[in-house]
């Protein structure tokens, strides 16, 4: 499995994301950051709503993925939130497109899970996936998910549920 690291990315990072900023944003997380996280800014504009309505977000929702030993960022990943009432939290992550097919989000699942698994509030993690992303549905084969019904998502349709219970 490939090698990576997550780091964090703070609310002064997304705002320097958001805001098109590579140089600031970089600086801010204390490491070389790519064009591939500026053109996710309308999603760290989500995540920093996230963060100002609960600041424990921070911790869940936002890390960049760097390979190792390159040091290069090949993504990003998180959860869309801190666990929910009944100890739920869903996956969420991405492999920038010149990084795909090397093992990076298989290695970015691991860790992810490994994480939910560490937090005593986890009952379960969830995954939705459009039914016709055969690639996700490939990086989640084996950890133990199970589809358990579908959802209509208005930014990408029909999506099947996944969960998997915690270890």
């Amino acid at each position: 499995m490939a090698s990576i690291r997550f780091l964090k990315l703070s609310p002064t990072v997304l705002a320097a994301l958001v805001a098109g900023d590579l140089d600031a944003a970089s600086r801010a997380a204390g490491h070389p950051l790519s064009a591939f996280l500026v053109d996710e800014n309308w999603l760290w504009e989500i995540r920093l709503d996230d963060i100002s309505r609960n600041p424990e977000a921070a911790d869940w929702i936002a890390a960049a993925v760097i390979a190792e030993p390159e040091g290069v960022i090949v993504g990003h990943g998180g959860f869309h939130g801190p666990p929910d009432a009944d100890g739920v939290v869903e996956v969420a992550y991405t492999v920038a497109p010149q990084y795909r097919l090397r093992g990076y989000a298989k290695a970015m699942l691991a860790l992810l899970l490994e994480r939910a698994d560490a937090d005593p509030r986890v009952t379960a993690v969830r995954a939705s996936i459009r039914p016709d992303n055969i690639g996700s549905k490939k990086v989640i084969a084996g950890f133990g998910f199970r589809k358990i019904g579908e959802q209509w998502d208005p930014e990408d349709g029909l999506e099947d549920v996944y969960l998997r219970g915690a270890r």
